[in-house]
């Protein structure tokens, strides 16, 4: 349990249904954010900080301490979401990385801030709220087959190795955009569109500087219903990827 929560309800006389009735938040989302790794949606944060005299920082440590101040608001987002479809174009996605590819791909950029350990901590951490939820949401990967072939062979192993299992999962879907497919419009970047329990979708786009998050998702639906049209089954991913472990 996140303990420094439980003790700042216990010390002003607040409970879970005095939190909601005060933020507007369902009772049973104000109890999960007593859990590890639950952190509350930028909306709520101030306010129930507010209401146990504490610090957000105090609360929930790692959205000081982890998390970048442009990418905060996309980690609600992405805690939320009920459903997750991302392409890649020239990396793996962020929450399919074991430590060692994210490691690698992180350490890369000449413009890396910070302690590079810390940002594949994050990104362990950034997993773990969406896989291992009692209800983990639905996610959809299209990826580019030139990012499975970027990396080093003694990484991509045992990358290949984690993306197979977690394609076993029911929630989890990963598909490959084979290079056969020829250009696409999804050459113009990766993207994300998360969608949360009322049916909204919101879209993420990460450039060189920063990402940014944007309501208007038509754009990025057509080019995410044109290249997971062209993109192998989910059976036909994991021979693929089966093949190029074998082959690193």
């Amino acid at each position: 349990m996140n303990r420094a929560v439980l003790a700042a309800m216990a010390a002003t006389g607040h409970t879970t249904d005095s939190l909601a009735a005060q933020t507007g938040a369902d009772p049973k989302t104000v109890a999960r954010w007593a859990n590890p790794g639950r952190i509350p949606q930028h909306r709520y944060r101030t306010r129930v900080a507010e209401l146990l005299r504490r610090e957000v920082g105090e609360l929930w440590p790692d959205v000081i301490r982890r998390e970048p101040d442009w990418f905060r608001q996309w980690a609600d987002h992405e805690r939320e979401a009920i459903a997750l479809r991302w392409f890649e174009s020239s990396v793996l996605p962020g929450l399919l990385q074991t430590a060692d590819y994210a490691r690698a791909v992180l350490g890369s950029s000449p413009t890396a801030a910070g302690d590079v350990a810390d940002s594949v901590e994050t990104r362990l951490q950034r997993q773990a709220a969406v896989f291992d939820r009692p209800q983990p949401p639905l996610t959809v990967f299209v990826i580019d087959e030139a990012a499975l072939r970027r990396g080093d062979p003694d990484v991509m192993a045992g990358q290949l190795d984690h993306m197979i299992a977690l394609a076993a999962r029911p929630t989890v879907m990963i598909h490959v955009l084979p290079l056969r497919a020829g250009f696409h419009p999804g050459q113009a970047g990766p993207f994300i569109i998360a969608t949360d329990k009322d049916g909204e979708d919101v879209g993420y786009l990460d450039d060189q500087a920063a990402g940014h998050i944007t309501n208007d998702v038509a754009p990025l639906w057509a080019v995410w219903d044109t290249v997971r049209s062209v993109s192998l089954p989910r059976d036909q991913t994991i021979d693929l990827m089966r093949a190029r472990a074998w082959m690193t």
